[in-house]
């Protein structure tokens, strides 16, 4: 089984659209999606879905902390970690599977915006080749269960980039890994919120400090002063 786990905060119109969504994939019934809801979130589960999802209320907030509680409820021996905004394509499973039958162990997905835009395009580009902002967590994570636990899970005091604070044990640990050329489709929210500019300063100053071992509080300071919600 593949479980697919989804934390989120205030996301309730986005689940919703994205359990739609999920209906669409195929083998969906094959999994099991688990959402992390944050201690104070709206939930969304009244959402009408033919599906099976379980609801959980996390004890602590956080995106690190809200994934590692529902991987610990998954039963699965694949754990995806899937953003509540992020749709994925209708061969999701299938993609997945196929990967980790290829002598890999983990991988992550290239991703397109939701708004057609000359600049969004160059940036989505990029992610279906390995550079220094592979790993963010709109690609998806998709990890084996058993290696995931072997690698102490996503680090909660990391506060922001836990994502990116994971995938560097990962490749520390020489976890076999690849980029599934099926895109994504990414919310440009944050985008259309900020400015691309200010967006792409902020996400390649926090990455070249996040490297530089700047610690996760200040990183978050930086992040909140840069980006508005």
């Amino acid at each position: 089984m593949i479980s697919i786990i989804v934390p989120a905060h205030n996301e309730e119109n986005n689940l919703i659209a994205l359990l739609k969504t999920m209906e669409t994939v195929a083998g969906i019934g094959d999994a099991e999606i688990i959402i992390a809801l944050s201690p104070e979130s709206i939930a969304a589960d009244t959402a009408k879905v033919n599906l099976e999802v379980q609801w959980l209320r996390c004890r602590k907030k956080g995106r690190a902390a809200q994934m590692n509680e529902g991987s610990m409820l998954a039963k699965g021996n694949t754990l995806v970690f899937l953003h509540a905004d992020v749709k994925p394509p209708a061969t999701f499973l299938k993609d997945i599977k196929s990967t980790l039958t290829s002598n890999f162990d983990a991988g992550f997905f290239s991703y397109i915006f939701d708004k057609d835009n000359f600049w969004l395009n160059i940036n989505a580009s990029f992610t279906g080749h390995d550079g220094i902002f592979t790993g963010g967590g709109d690609q998806c994570l998709f990890i084996r269960t058993s290696i995931f636990e072997q690698l102490n899970r996503f680090n909660e005091a990391q506060l922001l980039m836990e994502d990116f604070d994971f995938f560097k044990r990962m490749k520390r640990a020489k976890v076999p890994y690849t980029i599934i050329k099926s895109n994504l489709v990414v919310s440009a929210r944050k985008y259309e919120r900020n400015s691309y500019l200010r967006v792409n300063i902020s996400n390649l100053l926090l990455v070249l400090l996040f490297n530089f071992g700047y610690p996760t509080s200040k990183l978050k300071s930086i992040h909140d002063k840069l980006i508005r919600r």
